[in-house]
């Protein structure tokens, strides 16, 4: 098997496909991002209701054991993808973009070996060492810490089956349509983690039961997954051009990418994960349940930016393998667009109607963790509506400047948490990570103007944003100057939403033309009104 060098921009090869030009992968991309952002809107709302159903079932302390034990299988599962993950979604499509099918096959190989081995030594580990976990890394009582060192122990089997579950779905990206991740992300994995969650509620189960639900809901879904795109990879030919002797593993091209960018993943698991276990170190479990039970609210304003990120990454590779830095900007800027824009209802709920939300979901338990959640609702837009800046620096081979600023976002983050959280507990923990987020996101842009060809703000862009942020401003401005009335029938709620309805409107009356929407939703003309007001 032989080892190739780093690759350059080039035309595609003799046994490429016909390629499409820049404006239909835009289109493409935004037309598959909008279905899988369909889909992630099915599953946040079936989300919602497992999160809202295992906070009211669960002691608040068995929650927070619970939510302790699922951080560690967000660590263990960034540990077992290696960062190999993001090598399938651009080294694929630019290998078969040139015809270079050896290459296709051995990236294939090289991935799910690694990434196997790696989750079985990460199961490992976390069984050889749960004692000092218990002993290390817990504060509050014995009893919380024993719970938590158990769900530990079986939920750490899940890490391994989402990291080839991500493999599978980086792979589908590239060869397949939308709809299969559509059905295995959006449909199948929701419905069995609800299935688990409606059982622990019918049988008053406990977080013992739902942690084994939720291993058994990974590997049923994990081979659902397997055998779809076996069918798809199968129906297409891809299978077929399989050749023993011609597989070629490109190590130093996939390894030379993915070993400097693990420093994202050592961002990733400090944003994920240090103001968590600095919480249980410092206040114990029912602190963590505090900040944990609103996380995933927050994390809604990043779920357009998750929905378009699987499809924007081959686009942009495909791009890049042609040198079309022109192409890479409209795609970059159009699509940051859409996702600011798409993000920003969230937003103004998650921020503006913090309070009333946290209550009317968690109930009185966790009413003071409204000012948690509308302090990460800012961070996390924050990021979203700067688009894909780190995966742009990515696909241009960035690599040494990503490693940088990945490395001061880190420390960054344990030094703000550090500081803020044995004084100020969970409240202390949405600042710094908020802060921490901003900071990596503004050094990510500044990396665009610094080396890729894409221009900081685009023209008509910059006044795209001026925008959103004069939108925000006024609903923000509204929420202040409302009474604090917070029922279900108060006028305060209903006239802040039927606002947020008319700035996302105005919003998008005012971007139409950057959004170009005629043109990548023709159908949306159809629609009496709201076809005419969006036309360009």
């Amino acid at each position: 098997m032989t080892t190739t060098g780093t690759e350059q921009p080039a035309q595609a090869g003799a046994g490429a496909t016909a390629p499409a030009s820049a404006e239909a992968l835009t289109r493409k991309q935004l037309r598959g991002s909008s279905l899988l952002l369909v889909g992630k809107a099915m599953a946040m709302a079936v989300t919602f209701t497992i999160q809202v159903m295992i906070v009211n079932h669960l002691t608040k302390n068995d929650y927070g054991a619970f939510a302790f034990a699922l951080t560690f299988v967000t660590l263990g599962q960034t540990l077992s993808s290696f960062g190999l993950d993001r090598a399938v979604t651009r080294f694929l499509p630019i290998y078969s973009e040139r015809g270079e099918w050896g290459k296709v096959f051995g990236t294939l190989f090289l991935v799910f070996g690694c990434v196997a081995t790696f989750g079985a030594l990460v199961v490992t580990v976390v069984h050889l060492t749960s004692g000092s976990v218990e002993s290390g890394l817990l504060g509050g009582q014995g009893s919380d810490r024993v719970l938590a060192v158990q769900l530990l122990l079986v939920l750490a089997f899940m890490a391994p089956i989402e990291a080839l579950d991500d493999l599978i779905e980086g792979v589908t990206a590239v060869f397949a349509s939308a709809k299969v991740i559509f059905f295995r992300k959006y449909v199948l994995a929701p419905a069995l983690r609800l299935s688990v969650v409606l059982s622990l509620v019918l049988t008053d189960g406990d977080a013992h039961h739902l942690a084994v639900g939720y291993v058994v809901a990974s590997i049923l879904g994990f081979l659902i997954y397997v055998s779809a795109l076996l069918r798809v990879l199968r129906k297409t030919g891809i299978l077929a051009r399989f050749r023993r002797g011609e597989v070629v593993v490109p190590r130093r091209e996939i390894l030379g990418f993915t070993l400097p960018l693990l420093s994202s993943d050592l961002v990733m698991i400090v944003m994920t994960t240090a103001d968590t276990f600095l919480l249980a170190r410092y206040g114990g479990t029912e602190d963590v349940a505090a900040y944990k039970a609103v996380v995933p609210l927050a994390l809604l304003n990043s779920f357009v930016l998750q929905s378009f990120t699987l499809l924007f990454t081959p686009s942009a590779s495909r791009l890049y393998a042609r040198g079309d830095t022109e192409g890479i900007n409209a795609l970059y800027w159009r699509t940051a667009l859409w996702v600011a824009l798409l993000t920003f209802p969230v937003f103004a709920v998650t921020f503006s109607l913090a309070q009333p939300v946290t209550e009317l979901l968690f109930g009185e338990r966790y009413a003071s963790s409204w000012t948690i959640l509308a302090i990460l609702a800012v961070g996390y837009y924050f990021n979203a509506a700067l688009g894909f800046n780190g995966l742009t620096l990515k696909v241009y081979g960035r690599l040494r400047y990503i490693v940088g600023i990945n490395v001061v976002a880190a420390a960054a983050c344990v030094t703000f948490n550090m500081l803020l959280i044995p004084r100020y507990g969970p409240l202390g923990a949405a600042i710094g990570t908020c802060s921490a987020l901003v900071l990596h996101n503004v050094l990510k842009q500044a990396g665009l103007l610094l080396g890729t060809g894409v221009s900081l703000f685009d023209g008509g862009y910059l006044m795209s944003y001026v925008s959103i942020v004069t939108g925000a401003g006024l609903l923000f401005a509204l929420a202040w100057l409302l009474p604090d009335d917070f029922g279900l029938t108060s006028p305060t709620i209903w006239v802040t939403l039927v606002a947020t309805v008319v700035v996302v409107l105005a919003l998008f009356v005012l971007n139409r033309r950057r959004l170009a929407i005629d043109e990548t939703f023709p159908a949306i003309l159809k629609v009496p009104v709201l076809g005419r007001l969006l036309s360009s």
